[in-house]
């Protein structure tokens, strides 16, 4: 993003710089306010806002429509003898002939096939045959067979496979969508120091002001956007031809919600301090690294143990990963409720402790405009 000029809030009667009517809290207040409205002001004019806004959007439209545009293969099924198969040879499945049941069931459950269809020996279906499956029923061949056959799910779980994944992507995408918008916190810091504009900004609004309302007012920038992608989602869902899918992630989002939000607040302030202890935005891609790894760390995390269930335990403990992987054990049903309100007990003391380090380690960095500012050199200077 472009640097662009940054106005300072101007002390009129009952602004951040003139004396207190109603005592250091609520000017304090008053200026987390004000300069909310100024970090929303300024970004809502910046070019880059929109196009990265439009490129959420379209990319949404784009992961909805496209595969269905584009179609895919068809499911493998294992059947035994060509009686089975004769139903389904109208259909795009991809057939493979097995010796018996018990070989049918094993190439189900090795997961080398999506489903079998067998005879049905115990006289429950009308067509003769009966369909095996994992987890979840397999609508297209139930379907192609007609008179709609018994569905015998050798490993049933209160939440599929491909639900749960699911639930991961969403939550994982968003909670990048909001760890992201934080780097705007250290770019708008960087920008204000490089321009000197900081050095008028603290001559009339307190530095921990200063930095509360960087952090509340890019929460709300945030939030309107996935307000907007919440919207647009249904749409584009719809015209993808996957509806049913907005019924599958809706119970989760109760759990989400309040993890995400106390998510941004602590990625946020450590965005804060990245920007705080640099003074051109060339040297930004040093300070921010780290805080990339927590913001990447939830979403890589839960992709790459969804199926390990001792890494994913002890991921929806940890702070950073929680606000993924927490509610997606909630929504698998592998997780109780005293487990969610410990992680978020958790999560809410780390986020006091950090953002309490942070607001200290950007005030005495802030001012400090020659080069990067050591952590250390930056605590000591504090006031």
């Amino acid at each position: 993003m472009g640097a662009e000029t940054t106005t300072a809030p101007t002390t009129e009667p009952g602004g951040p710089g003139a004396a207190p009517e109603g005592g250091a809290d609520s000017s304090f207040w008053r200026a987390t306010r004000l300069v909310a409205e100024r970090e929303i002001r300024t970004f809502l004019r910046m070019k880059g806002f929109w196009v990265g806004l439009a490129t959420l959007v379209i990319g949404l439209f784009a992961v909805a429509v496209v595969p269905s545009m584009l179609g895919d293969d068809g499911p493998d099924v294992a059947v035994v003898g060509s009686e089975q198969a004769t139903a389904l040879r109208a259909t795009d499945a991809n057939l493979v002939e097995v010796a018996d049941r018990a070989a049918a069931e094993r190439a189900v459950r090795g997961e080398e096939v999506d489903a079998a269809v067998v005879a049905d020996t115990e006289g429950e279906s009308a067509t003769g045959v009966r369909v095996l499956a994992l987890s979840e029923p397999p609508t297209e061949i139930v379907a192609a067979l007609g008179s709609v056959p018994p569905v015998e799910l050798l490993d049933a779980p209160e939440v599929s496979q491909g639900e749960r994944m699911l639930v991961i992507m969403v939550f994982g995408v968003l909670y990048l969508v909001f760890g992201m918008g934080g780097m705007a916190i250290a770019q708008s810091t960087v920008t204000e120091k490089q321009t000197r504009v900081v050095e008028i900004l603290v001559s009339t609004v307190p530095v921990r002001a200063l930095l509360a309302g960087k952090i509340a007012g890019h929460a709300l920038l945030t939030i309107a956007q996935v307000v907007l992608l919440a919207v647009a989602a249904p749409i584009a869902l719809r015209l993808g031809g996957h509806a049913e899918l907005l019924s599958v992630v809706a119970p989760a989002l109760g759990w989400f919600a309040p993890f995400l939000c106390l998510g941004f607040v602590l990625l946020a302030a450590l965005w804060a301090v990245a920007g705080a202890v640099v003074s051109r935005q060339e040297d930004l891609g040093s300070s921010m690294s780290l805080v990339m790894v927590f913001v990447m760390l939830p979403y890589f995390g839960t992709i790459f143990f969804a199926d390990n269930a001792t890494v994913l335990t002890v991921l929806s403990f940890v702070p950073f990963a929680a606000p993924v992987a927490m509610p997606v054990r909630l929504f698998s049903g592998d997780a109780q409720v005293w487990e969610a309100v410990t992680a978020f007990g958790l999560l809410a003391c780390t986020v006091v402790a950090v953002v309490l380090l942070a607001s200290r380690i950007y005030s005495g960095a802030l001012l400090q405009t020659r080069g990067k500012v050591a952590l250390s050199r930056a605590w000591a200077r504090a006031d």
